[in-house]
This record gives C-alpha cells, sequence and structure tokens, in this order.
C-alpha cells in the first residue's frame, strides 16, 4: 500500500509503517501540486494542510485521509464521504497540550511578561511600574466551547482559583455546571461578565466571525481574549483595532486566518497581544500520540476496518463499507 503525506509525521509515527506501506513525503501542503503521486494513493496525511475536492476527485485509489489533529476545516469533507473515503482525526490526542498552552497565555498576559521583557531588553527598567499585572485568582474566565479541550483549560483554570462560566449550544446546563461553571446561554453575556474569555470551538459557517467588533465591545476593557482554536473564529483586523483602541486588554493567539501570516500582517506588531505559530498542539507527547493514532486509523481502513475516530461516520454508509466490521481499538 502507499501513503502520502503532505509532511512527515514524527520517527514514533513513521515507524508503525516501517515495512508496511511505501511512503512519499511531499514537504507541500497542496496536494494538487503532486497528483501523479496521489494518482495510485492508498492513503494521504495532512497536517496543517490542505485537501480540496479537486485532489480528491483525482485520486482514483484513495481509501483514506488522515488528519493529525481534531481540526479538519482544511479538508473537504463532503468531498470525501460522497465517496466513502473516511477522514481519520485524533480526538483526545493534544487535549492537555492546548489547554496548557491556552493558559499559559493568560499567564503570560496577566503578568505583563512579553513587554516586560522586550522592554527591560532595551533598558527600561522602569516598565516593572507599569501596573498592567494583575492575579488570577478569583477571577472569571468564560470558556466558549466546553469540549474535551475546553473542559481541560476550565480545569487547570478552576485549579489556579479562577471562577468559571461556560457557553457550549451542544451541553445541557446541568452539565456544564456539573464542571462548577456557571451556565451561559448566549456567549455575549459571558462576554460581558468575564475576566478573561478563552474559545474552544471548531470552525464553521456558524462560528467564523463569532467574535468581531460588536462582541469585542462588550467586553471589559480589562479583558483578556485567547484563541487557541482557529483562525476565522476571531475577526482579525477588528482584534486590532480593538487591542489599539483599548477596548479589552490583552489578547493571545495561536491560529491565524492565513497560516503563516504575511510579513506586514498588522497581527505582528500589535501592542498587547502574546502570538504563537499554531504550536499549542506541538508538545512531544501530543505529537507522538496524534502521529501515531492517525497512522494507526489510517491503516485500520485501508485494511477494510471501520475506524471510529473519524469526522464523519456517514463515509460508512457508502456502499463500500457494505458488511465491514468496526475496527477493534
Amino acid at each position: 500500500m502507499k501513503f502520502v503525506m503532505t509532511q512527515a509525521v514524527c520517527p514514533e509515527g513513521m515507524e508503525l509503517l516501517k515495512d508496511t506501506a511505501d511512503i512519499y513525503v511531499a514537504d507541500d501542503q497542496d496536494p494538487n501540486n503532486y497528483l501523479d503521486q496521489m494518482r495510485d494513493a492508498d492513503a494521504l496525511i495532512v497536517r496543517i494542510a490542505k485537501c480540496d475536492g479537486h485532489a480528491i476527485e483525482h485520486s482514483p485509489n484513495l481509501k483514506v485521509i488522515g488528519r493529525t489533529g481534531v481540526g479538519y476545516d482544511t479538508v473537504d469533507i463532503a468531498a470525501a464521504t460522497a465517496k466513502g473515503i473516511p477522514v481519520v482525526i485524533t480526538p483526545g490526542a493534544n487535549n492537555r497540550s492546548v489547554a496548557e498552552h491556552t493558559v499559559a497565555m493568560i499567564f503570560a498576559l496577566s503578568k505583563n511578561l512579553i513587554e516586560g521583557q522586550n522592554e527591560m531588553c532595551t533598558g527600561n527598567w522602569e516598565i516593572r511600574g507599569a501596573k498592567k499585572a494583575f492575579e488570577l485568582e478569583g477571577k472569571t474566565v468564560g470558556v466558549i466551547g466546553l469540549g474535551a479541550i475546553g473542559r481541560e483549560t476550565a480545569k487547570i483554570c478552576r485549579g489556579c482559583g479562577m471562577k468559571l462560566a461556560g457557553y457550549d449550544p451542544f451541553l445541557e446546563q446541568e452539565k456544564i455546571e456539573a464542571l462548577g461553571a456557571d451556565y451561559y446561554e448566549n456567549y455575549k453575556d459571558l462576554l460581558k461578565i468575564s475576566d478573561v474569555v478563552t474559545i474552544h470551538v471548531p470552525l464553521t459557517e456558524e462560528t467564523r466571525g463569532m467574535i468581531s467588533k460588536r462582541q469585542l465591545s462588550m467586553m471589559k476593557p480589562t479583558a483578556l481574549l485567547i484563541n487557541c482554536s482557529r483562525g476565522g473564529i476571531v475577526n482579525e483586523s477588528d482584534l486590532v483595532e480593538a487591542l489599539k483602541e483599548g477596548v479589552i486588554a490583552g489578547a493571545g493567539t495561536d491560529v491565524f486566518c492565513s497560516e503563516p501570516p504575511r510579513a506586514d500582517d498588522p497581527l505582528l506588531t500589535c501592542p498587547n497581544l502574546v502570538l504563537s505559530p499554531h504550536s499549542a498542539a506541538q508538545t512531544r507527547e501530543a505529537v507522538i500520540k496524534m502521529a501515531q493514532m492517525c497512522v494507526k486509523g489510517c491503516l485500520a481502513v485501508c485494511r477494510g476496518e471501520k475506524w471510529p475516530y473519524v469526522a464523519d461516520k456517514a463515509a460508512y454508509d457508502h456502499p463500500r463499507w457494505a458488511g465491514k466490521d468496526w475496527a477493534q481499538v
């Protein structure tokens, strides 16, 4: 069998394919640029890359697409499902990694660490008196999206003595309150009362731009906003304007509408903004778990087994899966 990868996975993941598959590593984020390799590919593994309907249509032997992560907005799920091609994802593999990264950004902003270091290195010792730092204990963190990563983030914040407020349209009030959080039916009401807002929702047509100028204006002027979810959920130009005008006190983002951002992107010079290069899920532990889980799932599908961790189980309704058994995991 043949595996095509937009970029190589870690050695622990590659080891699972040893003596099992022929591997082509493209080092190119767009499979349309190497359709000659895709023509006989059984599996495609994408990282921070895309797989559109055109690439799927021109990969006649393709049986599975693997995504080393839980988000899949860069893959044309509808096109894959229509052909009975499951899109393997890795839920749970990076929960702790992203949650810790989120909280690290909260600490960096609440202690003014980035500006403090930058100013001190230019000789400005007096930055220590900027009066921007504050304690987290007793402050309210509003969590938008209480899936696995949101719950893990909430747990860490609660351990820091923070109060929890939660919004998730797919969870009942009782389940949110069971997490120790105050329930909010409308996320805009949560924005108004939170000292820190952290976003943990997928990018969909419903969530695209859900934090824009109007929503930012609802937040406290002392509040922080963290996005370790997906670019596009927060309107970037509105965020830059809000930070420059003091509408909110600070923000942190690990994700961007365009990745990597352009060298002249206003986000890169925006005040009170902590940035990281979509690296929240890139701890050593998470990278290994994601790679191994993705490869195992792709191998199972190539063997004709129904792997449970896929973006859309409707792919298994395709005639090619008639009578097939579920994988034992």
